[in-house]
């Protein structure tokens, strides 16, 4: 069975860097906390692992399937509980392509492979929230 290991280390206040396979990241609480500004915060650090999951699945496959995509990037949007523990329990992904000649389907095929089949932080989320997903197509930046 595969494992994951991360360190993390105190720096000051509620500022803290983690250590992991590929580099760190800095993390630091909301200010009515005592944070400073000086790294994500732990939830958004959840969603910023969604897109970056099925970011990386859908750019391996955007290659592998030779698709023409001039660039494209991911928003995530999500909504928090009201009771302690808050928590996601609504959360929405909108994959953004541009170009000018996108093959819509086979955008839309490797979108769902990431979010059906491929992306383990995607499957993560549906235990504990509803996730929507959408695809939005713009011409070329």
């Amino acid at each position: 069975m595969a494992t994951q290991k991360i360190s993390l280390q105190w720096k000051e206040g509620v500022h803290f860097e983690s250590n992991g396979p590929g580099g760190n990241v800095p993390i630091d609480g909301s200010e009515e906390v005592g944070g400073q500004g000086k790294g994500l915060r732990p939830k958004a650090l959840m969603l910023s692992a969604l897109a970056g999951c099925s970011g990386i699945d859908v750019a391996s496959l955007i290659k592998k399937m030779r698709i023409d995509v001039d660039t494209f990037d991911i928003d995530v949007e999500a909504e928090l509980t009201e009771e302690h523990p808050k928590f996601y329990h609504k959360v929405w992904v909108n994959f953004n392509f541009y170009g000018d000649n996108l093959n819509e389907k086979k955008i839309e095929k490797a979108v769902t492979l990431s979010v059906d089949t491929y992306c383990g932080v995607m499957e993560m989320f549906r235990q504990f929230a509803t996730v929507e997903t959408k695809i939005n197509y713009f011409p070329k930046k």
